[in-house]
């Protein structure tokens, strides 16, 4: 058990990161296509706590997670893409402040 927890730590660490960096972008940009790849870039991080965290309990719940939350992932990507194409059509820009349309 000892060996495969000497591999979880790095692995957290980098998901860590990964998040950090996700959440970073998240706040700091202004274009919805990278907003919308930092949101992709922190679930893909919290994909890998889980199958570290998984490897470290000698189980395989982390690895259902991961294809659940990859399931959710592809879907809210596929809706997601639609939704900023919409707006770009409508708006004829990417930019997050123009984007009010649920204001009234």
């Amino acid at each position: 058990m000892s060996g495969s927890a000497d591999l979880v730590t790095p692995a957290l660490l980098l998901s860590l990161g990964l998040f950090a960096i996700g959440v970073v972008g998240v706040f700091l940009r202004r274009n919805v296509i990278t907003v919308f790849m930092c949101v992709e870039l922190m679930l893909n991080a919290v994909n890998l706590a889980f199958v570290a965290f998984s490897r470290w309990r000698g189980t395989l719940d982390g690895q259902v997670l991961v294809f659940f939350v990859l399931t959710v992932a592809a879907a809210e990507a596929a809706v997601g893409l639609a939704i900023i194409i919409a707006a770009q059509r409508n708006k004829d820009t990417l930019d997050l402040d123009a984007f009010n349309l649920l204001k009234w």
